[in-house]
Parts: structure tokens; C-alpha cells; sequence
């Protein structure tokens, strides 16, 4: 199979959708072998927050000497951004390699889905490349997630929010218990800044599953915000730390993965590798800095708590900048709550840019202006396209101001292909 054909393959796979389960899971993987079983894994769940601590856990392990397995979904320009050994995507020859085995394996019984088939290719091609740990991020709850069959050394929770509640359910209570499902029997459990509601869920799970639990501000927690802070836990103080990735909620992230990492044991981890994988981690969308005067940042944002987590660190910003605006564009799938989302941040742009990604799940910039035009009370502008929308927010800015791109990951993707001069990977799965 060449790469080609494996993309090929692969989007076909797109027309089964979403299928939460795991009976086609179980099957694929002992098919191939059960090559998730060959090595050691943690497992990061969670709303918002999850794919910036697996990046931050794989970080500091690599950082002490582990070759290491990172699994995230989705990707922004490039299908083989979501596996990844030691910081370097999978190859093309390794995806044609790993798609072939998937689907021998599948048969014309299993009819695996997109994100079936590409954890199975994860797991084949960590094992293939003699991993030491993976670490995998759920792609979509937690309990029936294709990535629940492993048997990790230790789980996180970073945070419970709304979101995908078709899928979840509609309260938080019942998010939190699809999160939960990847607690396992007598397995470490690390759980990130939670509601009450939220926390009370997750804490009678892990008590039925005697899964001992470390919770932030609890059992660790950090001392100092943004740029400087200290972790400290019943074992460890970690005095000084730089995360590199920018927003207080980025701290709290950091602290998890620390945590998890201290949870399982029997990883060997010291401070240098702790304080040069949290200083030194890199992750894409994740209010990443695309250019300077005027700073252009894009942010995967796309549910009300990570629209308030933006909305602090964008306030913050304008405050260091006295006089300085900050323009927002905005894309949005249709499933997501519009009104919810820009409730944070209508509060501190100074210029709103509507617009939609090229899928067609996104809603118009024409059905967003339609469903909030009677919220914002910024100038709000309509655009077709991300390319129209970032050169009128560009034409619209000053040296000092800041532009946000937010709303969706998939139009964080174009944003960044169209700047790197690249085509998009049609998996946008």
C-alpha cells in the first residue's frame, strides 16, 4: 500500500462517523496482536487541557531518557502529526505500513471508524518502534474511546467541562462519569481543576475502581502563576519551573503531567528532565505566536470554559499593552455553543471577525452573525474564508494590537497551512 492509497483508505473510513464502543476496538487490536500491550502507557482524558499535558508528560519523559510514544487527535495540517516517537511524526512509508495491517486485520467483518482504525496504527507502530511509554490522549470522552483498551501505569483527567454533548450527555455530572471511564481497577488516577459537580463523580468512580486519586490543590499544587511557579506534592517540590506554553491554565496542565508521571511509579524521572520537558514543550494552536506586530496568535479554543481560559490570557495581554485592541476571528463547527463560546470573549475583543473553516460540519460566518449578532456589542465583521478574515483583521490592526484566530482546531489548520504555503491533509477527522 502506498501512502496515497492509505489516505485513501482512510477517508472511506470517514463515513462511518463517530462510533463510541469498544467490542471493534478489542477485535482490530487482537488481531494485530495486542501490540498496545508491549510497552507501558498513560492514559490523559479530559474537556479542555488534555492534548497540552499528554505533549508536556511526553516532553518531560523523553527529557529523562525514555523513547517515547505520543498519540493526540486531531491534527491541525498534517495527518501524521497525531503519532509521533520522540517528537518525530510517522513516516508516510510507516502510515501505508500500519493502514495495510489495520485493514487486513479488520477484515469485511469489523468495519472500523476513522479514529478506529488510527489508534490501531498508533499502537502497531509504537510497538513497532520499540517505545519505551506511550502517552495517549483520549480522542472523545473516555469510557467507549477507542484508545480505552489499554492498561496504563497511571490516568488523568484535566478538566470537565461541556462539550460534545451529544455524544456526553448534557450535564456536567454526566460528562465527568464518560471521562471516568477510563479509571481502571487500582490504577492512579490524577485529576485536574474541577467543579464540585464534576469532582464528586469522578471521586465515587475511583473509589468503586480503588484507584487512588491526587487531585490539584490537593494532594499537588502549584505556588505562582504564568511564567515562574513551583509544584509541590506529598513526595516533590519542584521550585522555579518555566512553562513554556503561554496562559495560566497552561500551568495547571503542567502540574498534571508532573503529577501523573510522579502517580506511576515506576518511571524514573528527576528534576532536570521535569524542568527541561515542562520549559521546552511545544504545541501547536495552543496560543502560538504565527507572527509580531501585530502579534497573531491561534488558539484551538472551542467550548464556554476554553473560551474563558483565552478570554483571561487576551485580558492580560491588552493589560501589558496599554492602549492596544484586541481583534478576534472566529470559525465554529455547527454542533458547538456559539453563544456560550463568545459570552468570554465578547467581553474583551475590540473587533469581532467571523468566518468558517472549509468543512462542512462548520457553521457559515453568515449563521454566526445570524445567532449572535444580538450578544456581541463589539464592531463585528463577516468574512468567507479564513485567508479573507486574517487580512482584514491584519488591514483592521495596529503594531501593538493582538489578533486571536479561534473557535475550531479545523480553522486553526487552514490558518496555518495557508501561512506555511502547504497544501491541508484531507483527514480532518
Amino acid at each position: 500500500m502506498t501512502y496515497s492509497a492509505a489516505v485513501a483508505y482512510l477517508l472511506g473510513l470517514q463515513k462511518h462517523g463517530i462510533k463510541l464502543g469498544l467490542e471493534t476496538m478489542t477485535a482490530l487490536a487482537r488481531r494485530l496482536g495486542e501490540p498496545q500491550r508491549r510497552y507501558r502507557s498513560l492514559h490523559i482524558g479530559g474537556t479542555n487541557g488534555k492534548g497540552s499535558t499528554a505533549a508536556m508528560v511526553a516532553g518531560i519523559l523523553q527529557s529523562a531518557g525514555y523513547r517515547v510514544g505520543l498519540y493526540t487527535s486531531p491534527h491541525l495540517v498534517e495527518f501524521r502529526e497525531r503519532i509521533r516517537v520522540d517528537g518525530a511524526m510517522i513516516s508516510e512509508d510507516a502510515v501505508a505500513r500500519c493502514t495495510a495491517a489495520a485493514q487486513v486485520a479488520a477484515g469485511t467483518d469489523l468495519q472500523p471508524t476513522f479514529f478506529e482504525s488510527t489508534t490501531a496504527m498508533a499502537f502497531q507502530y509504537f510497538a513497532e518502534a520499540q517505545v519505551d511509554v506511550a502517552v495517549l490522549e483520549v480522542g472523545l470522552g473516555g469510557r467507549f474511546d477507542a484508545t480505552n483498551i489499554v492498561q496504563p501505569e497511571a490516568c488523568a483527567i484535566t478538566t470537565v467541562a461541556l462539550d460534545h454533548q451529544e455524544y456526553l450527555g448534557s450535564t456536567v455530572s454526566a460528562i465527568a462519569f464518560e471521562k471516568a471511564g477510563i479509571v481502571k481497577e487500582a490504577i492512579p488516577l490524577v485529576v485536574g481543576r474541577m467543579t464540585d459537580e464534576a469532582m464528586r463523580t469522578i471521586e465515587g468512580i475511583a473509589r468503586e475502581r480503588n484507584s487512588p486519586l491526587s487531585a490539584l490543590d490537593r494532594e499537588f499544587r502549584i505556588e505562582g502563576v504564568v511564567g515562574r511557579f513551583t509544584y509541590v506534592s506529598r513526595r516533590t517540590r519542584y521550585a522555579d519551573l518555566r512553562c513554556a506554553l503561554p496562559g495560566a491554565h497552561q500551568v495547571d496542565n503542567a502540574a498534571c503531567a508532573i503529577a501523573v508521571i510522579e502517580a506511576a511509579g515506576g518511571l524514573q524521572v528527576g528534576e532536570r528532565a521535569v524542568r527541561d520537558g515542562v520549559g521546552g514543550v511545544q504545541w501547536e494552536g495552543r496560543l502560538e505566536t504565527l507572527e509580531a506586530r501585530p502579534d497573531v496568535l491561534l488558539d484551538g479554543a472551542h467550548n464556554p470554559a476554553g473560551a474563558e481560559a483565552l478570554a483571561a490570557y487576551l485580558r492580560s495581554a491588552k493589560q501589558a499593552r496599554p492602549g492596544s485592541r484586541v481583534i478576534v476571528v472566529v470559525g465554529m463547527m455547527r454542533d458547538k455553543d456559539h453563544k456560550g463560546f463568545m459570552k468570554s470573549l465578547n467581553s474583551v475583543a475590540d473587533h469581532i471577525v467571523l468566518t468558517r473553516a472549509s468543512i462542512a460540519r462548520s457553521a457559515t460566518a453568515e449563521e454566526l452573525r445570524d445567532e449572535l449578532a444580538g450578544m456581541i456589542t463589539a464592531p463585528f465583521s463577516v468574512t468567507a474564508g479564513p485567508a479573507e478574515a486574517l487580512a482584514l483583521a491584519r488591514r483592521l490592526a495596529a503594531s501593538e494590537d493582538v489578533i486571536c484566530v479561534t473557535g475550531s482546531l479545523m480553522l486553526i489548520g487552514e490558518v496555518k497551512a495557508s501561512w506555511r504555503g502547504c497544501g491541508l491533509s484531507p483527514l480532518r477527522g
